[in-house]
């Protein structure tokens, strides 16, 4: 028969029973006919043949029934006969449904929902043609493995000499403002070089790519508008070519994005503009400083070790065709990595920890239903062995209890896709700032194919257990015998699952207490200054009139004393903020007195530009000397204060105060130490504290900043302030924005973000596996009690009393916690060491944390084992002995 008539026989067989029924009996009639027909062909009597061909085919309804089940519609039609049978039995054991239901709801959503967070991290292509061709280039720093931004001639030495790429782009952050409003707005966007976009693949919408002349210092400010922040100016499809006013000059439009473009190199950009360098420019001058990323894209057929190669071998060769300085002679060769691995390398560890997490906890739902399921099969042996014994095969036992369960699987993972989308949306609102591509994670068809593909497993899964002990029961002895007393294998294995299940809970609670520890440790830090009671924000000078640096300047003061006259408060500027995120502003500090008389032999320092009243805002300690105050004007000597720890690498033997230092290039004046304060935490409270320097804002010569930070210090709640010190700022320049208002306890937190982020979900994980291991004991234990009975009555008429009873109970419990225990120190001491780069200031072998999560498994275990005994307590002999 030819596969058409297969399934056009088999649809009309599904859709119309009757006409199917009488296509069979036709066949069967046919068949008959011509085999008479041929016996009287060979001289058979027609009485003769009739009675020979009735013998050859046997009962004519058993013979339309194989025929008809001789079809694929057969399988279909038995399948929705189970699914039904299935339906039937959860219907009239609501409870049992529910708990299972609800459990695989559990472990399949957070599955779920963490799969669509990591997929489009970790595993999906970034947004980009040829995504796999796109590469980071960094700076090595040399023996310490860190890597550098790369300056500008590093940029145009390999825009000439390499072959392997076929675009270049280098960028750095620009924050332009938007004047003419009530308030001033600000947007995040990138300067970046005119093959940028070319660089990633993507194209504007409207409009055009920027051009190399449009990358020229004397070319005519443009930008490029992302879809958003197009939307938020009007929507106008006839903007290309208009005009908007951006710190105070026109910048014309010249092209807008499509609405779905990722920049995963700097998410919050909404705003393009080129670089506009000058290629003839000193070599020492401050554009050609460690500032600029660089990304490229491969030629095809070029791989990134070649590209390395390539690029090694350049670093190695200079030519004197392109001046490398000293900060950048390229020693160290340039580090290349590709765009996904460096976008994501900072969370992987993290993120790959928590897959390992919700595997478990899906693991011990699972453990769960299998009990659960182990348990009704107990119930239910009679049952299969009556059915064996009337002739149902065993292999329609077994799918049909495969059924079952993917019935269970199916509506646990229904459930659990509004688990997933309410998890996501708790990822979202958890997920630090340097979590990437926060805006691909979503519920969407590729989350729904593997929640599909969890379900079916799981249902596979947790049915195969109960549907081959099913399998391999013998229906005369079940026969025999009551369920409850022919339930031994079923309870060993269920044991043994539980065993398991305290050994995965023991894994995730090691894990939530070391991230818990390692968070007491990282706030126990003292970051050098007094956070309670500060506020912070960002003001911004912008417009052509700031450009001069006495407005600017004066700007800055008349804006300072505004903020001192609202009451209560004391305030000052910083050109940096500690633990703020923002990079860190660090320079070539050369001491007059170094030993070897070379600056570039000397340590770099983060620079710090400060206008008086700084230290004292910020409760940072002086420790010898004085500190900076209004008398460090622009017509006085040049002073700086030195960090502590500055002080004692460079002069561990004699006063550092009186010593001369000068800051970044040869070419810049001497400063005088003149104090000495306390090491502050810049970067992150994980991290040893930075040498600093730290100079009057009004002597400052190359690391002043047009966006300086405002600290303000109140005797009460800082946030509150908020209104009023934006108030007394736009009293003296309206037009001059104001951005990241934050008090310095939310900048503390914020720096521990991943941590806090990998502790919540681990928290979430550990609690969800103890409730469901808390569970799994009392079941396991519940049921071992019912099965029991008898013997508990056996027992309490031979004159055991309720305690010994309860003993008994407790002691089977604590057992299978105590190995389940031994199992999970195991599984933690290697376990561990997915988290390890999140820990700080303990091992994670800590004997605490170890100690502690013992602790509370046993108790709550206790607690679990206690009801069951009891209840086994409570069994009155005379009854039980009476029943059997």
């Amino acid at each position: 028969m030819s596969l058409w008539r297969q399934l056009t026989r088999g649809l009309r067989g599904l859709t119309k029973q009757a006409a199917a029924d009488q296509d069979v009996a036709d066949e069967v009639q046919h068949y008959t006919e011509q085999a008479i027909a041929e016996l009287l062909a060979r001289g058979l009597s027609p009485e003769a043949a009739r009675r020979a061909v009735q013998l050859e085919l046997g009962n004519a309804t058993i013979v339309r029934e194989q025929v008809r089940a001789s079809g694929w519609e057969t399988l279909v039609r038995t399948f929705f006969a189970d699914l039904r049978y299935a339906g039937r039995q959860l219907r009239n054991n609501p409870g049992f449904a529910a708990t299972v239901i609800l459990t695989l709801a559990l472990g399949i959503g957070a599955s779920t929902a963490i799969f669509s967070a990591v997929n489009p991290i970790l595993f999906e292509p970034l947004p980009y043609p040829h995504a796999g061709r796109i590469m980071m280039i960094w700076d090595s720093g040399g023996d310490s493995g860190l890597r550098l931004p790369v300056t500008f001639g590093t940029y145009r030495e390999l825009l000439e000499r390499s072959r392997s790429f076929d675009e270049l782009a280098v960028m750095k952050p620009w924050q332009p403002t938007l004047t003419g409003a009530v308030h001033p707005e600000r947007f995040e966007g990138q300067r970046v070089s005119a093959s940028y976009f070319r660089a990633l693949g993507i194209l504007p919408l409207m409009g055009r790519d920027f051009q190399p002349a449009d990358d020229r210092p004397d070319s005519l400010p443009v930008v490029v508008l992302g879809s958003e922040l197009w939307r938020r100016l009007g929507g106008d499809n006839l903007i290309v070519g208009r005009q908007i006013k951006l710190d105070g000059k026109l910048s014309t439009v010249i092209g807008v994005m499509p609405g779905g473009f990722e920049n995963v190199l700097a998410p919050e950009a909404e705003i393009w503009t080129p670089l506009q360098y000058d290629a003839s420019l000193p070599p020492d001058g401050r554009e050609w400083g460690h500032h600029l990323s660089m990304v490229g894209r491969l030629r095809p057929g070029v791989g990134m070790l070649q590209a390395k190669r390539e690029l090694d071998t350049i670093a190695r060769t200079p030519v004197a065709e392109f001046h490398r300085p000293f900060y950048a002679a390229l020693d160290s060769g340039l580090m290349v990595n590709s765009l996904q691995a460096d976008v994501t390398g900072g969370v992987r560890p993290a993120l790959l920890a928590l897959i390992g997490a919700v595997i478990l906890v899906l693991i011990i739902a699972c453990v769960n239903v299998t009990n659960l399921l182990l348990a009704r099969g107990a119930h239910r042996r009679s049952e299969f062995a009556m059915r064996v014994a009337l002739g149902a095969a065993r292999t329609r036992l077994l799918r049909q209890l495969l059924t079952e369960s993917l019935l269970l699987a199916a509506l646990g993972g229904c459930l659990g896709m509004v688990v997933a989308k309410i998890g996501v949306q708790l990822l979202l609102t958890l997920s630090p700032a340097q979590l990437p591509r926060v805006n691909a994670i979503a519920v969407n068809g590729a989350v729904f194919a593997f929640a599909v593909a969890v379900t079916t497993v799981i249902g596979l899964a947790v049915g195969l257990i109960p549907a081959l002990q099913a399998w391999r029961g013998d229906p005369h002895t079940a026969l025999q015998q009551g369920s409850q007393r022919s339930a031994g294998g079923h309870q060993q294995t269920r044991r043994v699952l539980v065993i398991v299940e305290v050994a995965i809970a023991l894994v995730l609670l090691v894990s939530a207490g070391l991230l818990l520890r390692s968070l007491q440790h990282l706030f126990a830090i003292d970051p050098g200054f007094d956070g309670s009671h500060l506020l912070t924000m960002q003001v911004q000078a912008t417009g052509g009139r700031m450009d001069d640096d006495s407005t600017r300047l004066r700007f800055f003061e008349q804006s300072l004393d505004a903020v001192r006259h609202v009451p209560g408060v004391s305030a000052a500027f910083t050109s940096q903020l500690p633990l703020s995120g923002a990079p860190e502003d660090g320079y070539g500090v050369h001491f007059e007195s170094s030993p070897t008389g070379k600056p570039d032999a000397d340590n770099g320092a983060d620079g710090y530009a400060v206008s008086p009243g700084y230290f004292e805002t910020m409760s940072i300690p002086l420790h010898r000397g004085r500190l900076l105050d209004e008398h460090d004007t622009a017509s006085a000597p040049l002073v700086a204060v030195i960090s502590e720890s500055l002080a004692r690498s460079k002069f561990p033997d004699r006063d550092p105060i009186g010593q001369r230092l000068r800051i970044g290039p040869a070419n810049e004046p001497w400063y005088t130490v003149v104090g000495v304060v306390g090491n502050v935490k810049q970067a992150s409270l994980a991290l040893s504290q930075s040498d600093a320097v730290y100079v009057a804002s009004a002597q400052c010569r190359i690391f002043g900043d047009d966006a300086p930070w405002l600290v303000v210090r109140a005797h009460g709640d800082a946030a509150a302030l908020t209104p009023a010190i934006k108030n007394a700022i736009w009293s003296v320049d309206k037009d001059q924005p104001i951005v990241r208002v934050a008090t310095m306890n939310d900048l503390l937190a914020a720096s521990a973000a991943e941590r806090h982020f990998a502790l919540d979900l681990f928290a979430a994980f550990a609690l969800t596996a103890l409730a469901l291991t808390a569970i799994g004991i009392y079941g396991v234990l519940a049921g071992s009690v019912a099965e029991r009975i008898r013997e508990i009555g056996v027992r309490a008429a031979l004159g055991a009393t309720r305690s010994n009873i309860l003993a008994l109970v407790l002691r089977q419990g604590m057992t299978l916690t105590a190995l389940g225990v031994v199992i999970g120190l195991i599984a933690s001491f290697a376990a561990t060491q997915a988290i390890a780069t999140l820990l700080f200031g303990i091992s994670r072998l800590d004997l605490i944390t170890y100690l502690g999560v013992i602790a509370l498994l046993l108790g709550v275990s206790s607690t679990a084992c206690w009801v069951p005994a009891w209840r086994a307590a409570q069994v009155d002999p005379s009854i039980t002995l009476r029943s059997e």
